[in-house]
């Protein structure tokens, strides 16, 4: 009985990524042995790869996505970014500047209505 394992990408000593040096056929038994680096998806820690799995399973729907992980808009788009960042690339957004106390004032003044207070503070207009 084979036991499937995922190759790590990162030294659980000192959190440097790890370097594959040796690739072995099971079958016939040959061996080649180098310097061969991991594929970025490796050096992702098992949360984030849940999340990417999860991500695609729902196509990017952010609302399934919300459902399937019983988690709000804001902690799907953070883990995103988190998963872009480990992936080596710049975060395109970051957290919305929302002023909270300008919001409700303008909602207890009438100026908007409580819907549109909720997109604001969730950074969503």
């Amino acid at each position: 009985m084979s036991i499937n394992r995922e190759v790590i990408g990162k030294c659980p000593v000192c959190g440097d990524e790890l370097e594959v040096t040796k690739l072995s056929c099971n079958y016939c038994g040959t061996s080649i042995e180098g310097h061969f680096t991991l594929c970025k998806f490796c050096k992702l820690s098992d949360e984030q790869k849940h999340f990417i799995e999860v991500f695609v399973k729902n196509r990017g729907n952010i609302k399934e996505i919300e459902k399937e992980l019983g988690i709000s808009y804001p902690t799907v788009r953070n883990k995103l970014e988190n998963v872009i960042e480990a992936l080596g690339y710049s975060p395109k957004y970051s957290e919305p500047n929302v002023n909270k106390k300008e919001v409700l004032e303008k909602l207890s003044l009438g100026e908007i209505t409580s819907e549109e207070a909720i997109k604001l503070l969730k950074g969503e207009e």
